[in-house]
């Protein structure tokens, strides 16, 4: 194994000396200067393994180097081990083999959030809030999150026997379960969120995202909707084909989805819509937020640039480098930066990345401004819609309305750090029932909340006094139980159904809708007129 790690040392030198130039079935001819550069590193890295004053390993240095070495290139090139390339491969996939729970950790316990519908922990009735205190007989008290969901995952077929502890009962319950193919959904929410209003949030961008969108925009369209909300805050984005797929749905026939550039010639590439999907054609509002990028900012960067919606949040990440992932030796991978993603009206998606510190905390010491206002500061170039709106390249996507997240109090955010509602939820279930989604929160349920807190010790009767008479923070109190109340009872799109009416991002969208409307009837007016701009943007290629 240690012969194994010079090696692949050795490999990822020269793929980054040459990198662009010689992959796939084209000849890797080592120059006399690269011949130099990598014996040199294979002699240091054995005098560091040999002579260094304390204990360290091949793999220790290897994978130190390489991430130097890959810092020096840009923020998103990065070197995967074999454990990280695994874990890349399997979150593109459509689907998992497991049981088909959501887990977390709560108070440093590994914790049922939710069971998922219709997999084999729902039918052998796992519920939200249950403890999974042992896997196979081995506790979980000092067991990571990631080794634990490795352990609970196998092969379809396979059995895993776990522990659980569960409220109101004395004894601790052993539950054997098959493991079973589980769908990896990245569309988790879809439902009608008003009269003929839709509502679709993406989190993700994996091999099933394009079908799951089109199933939902099935769904929806037969549930009456006329108009629609397309969540894509907190999607870090994925696959560049899904992202083109996604965006074919809600774009024209021939409209120019995303371009590549690069330094070599087959790096530049455009994507068009098909056609094949049917014609959204119905107002549009796409959220977005600082956690979205990549994928997800080339869908809302299309809808843009042809005035097929408004977007609606804050600016978004700024990520519009191309990866190209590269097997390399032991299992491990790069993941290689080779081009960059431009918008229809030719805006660099990328933000500047010059200080890769200021690169990292962007918007987090602002000075005091706003998203608003570091938006409106930023020095970058303009271009224009298809209806000749003005929007700016440089640095992700900036809202045509910027509307900032719900901002929290520090005393409803220390509660949700305890997991106050989630706990207090599950004790609620074991004496109470919800039955249909008409429940609503009644003034006795913060009564018996603010009981369970103090029993709890979380916090004074001082503090519960403060809270229950500011009536900002008993409305967001009974938000959150009503949403943690849902997530027992319904699962989890049904917790998130109860906190919406409270997202004020959600909310501004909603009210925008109108706008939206008309944005989409300029833009059916310009094509009827034929102006030039639409039509050679449907021509080109």
């Amino acid at each position: 194994m240690k012969s194994g790690w010079k090696k692949l040392s050795v490999a990822v030198l020269v793929v980054a000396i040459l990198a662009g130039g010689a992959f796939g079935d084209r000849v890797l001819a080592l120059s006399d200067d690269a011949r130099r550069v990598l014996r040199t590193y294979t002699e240091l890295l054995q005098v560091a393994h040999d002579s260094y004053g304390d204990e360290v390993s091949y793999k220790q240095l290897v994978e130190s180097s390489i991430s130097g070495m890959l810092r020096t290139l840009d923020p998103h090139t990065n070197f995967l081990s074999t454990e990280a390339y695994s874990s890349m491969r399997e979150r593109q996939k459509e689907t998992f083999y497991g049981l088909g729970i959501l887990v977390g950790m709560r108070n440093g316990q590994l914790t049922v959030i939710t069971p998922i519908e219709g997999t084999p922990a729902s039918r052998m009735g796992l519920l939200a809030g249950d403890v999974i205190a042992a896997i196979e007989g081995e506790s979980t008290q000092t067991m990571s999150l990631g080794v634990a969901v490795r352990l609970l995952k196998g092969p379809k077929g396979t059995k895993v026997t776990i522990q659980i502890v569960r409220a109101g009962l004395d004894q601790p319950l052993e539950v054997t379960i098959t493991r079973d193919e589980i769908p990896q959904n990245t569309v988790r929410y879809a439902y009608m969120i008003a009269p003929e209003t839709a509502y679709i949030a993406i989190f993700d961008f994996n091999r099933g995202t394009g079908r799951e969108v089109a199933e939902a925009l099935e769904r929806l369209r037969e549930a009456g909707m006329q108009r629609l909300i397309l969540d894509l805050r907190g999607n870090g984005g994925g696959l560049l084909d899904q992202a083109i797929s996604v965006s074919d749905q809600f774009l024209d026939e021939g409209a120019e989805i995303v371009s590549t550039r690069g330094r070599t010639r087959n790096s530049h590439q455009k994507f068009f819509a098909t056609g094949q999907s049917p014609a959204l054609d119905i107002p549009l509002v796409v959220l977005v937020g600082r956690g979205t990028a990549s994928a997800a900012e080339i869908v809302s960067g299309a809808i843009q640039d042809h005035d097929m919606g408004l977007v609606v949040g804050t600016p978004t990440w700024g990520k519009g480098l191309v990866q190209t992932v590269y097997s390399l030796p032991y299992n491990a991978g790069l993941a290689l930066t080779t081009a960059k993603y431009y918008t229809p009206s030719g805006r660099l998606i990328q933000r500047d990345y010059t200080s890769y510190f200021d690169y990292q905390i962007v918007d987090e010491d602002n000075g005091g401004l706003t998203p608003t206002e570091v938006a409106q500061n930023e020095n970058r170039q303009a271009f224009s819609t298809d209806l000749g709106r003005e929007v700016y390249g440089g640095g992700g996507i900036t809202p045509d309305v910027i509307v900032e997240p719900l901002s929290l109090s520090p005393e409803i955010q220390y509660l949700l750090s305890q997991n106050s509602f989630f706990d207090f939820a599950v004790q609620y279930m074991l004496t109470h029932t919800v039955e249909d989604r008409d429940w609503v929160p009644q003034p006795e349920l913060l009564s018996e909340f603010s009981t369970w807190l103090l029993d709890q010790k979380l916090i004074t009767e001082q503090e519960v006094g403060d809270m229950l008479g500011d009536l900002e923070a008993r409305e967001m109190m009974k938000r959150y139980l009503h949403a943690e109340i849902f997530n027992s009872a319904f699962g989890i799109e049904a917790r998130f159904e109860a906190l919406a009416p409270g997202d004020p991002q959600i909310v501004r969208a909603l009210e925008l809708l109108g706008e939206a409307s008309d944005l989409l009837a300029r833009r059916r007016n310009l094509e009827k007129l034929g102006e030039p701009e639409v039509a050679s943007a449907a021509a080109v290629g």
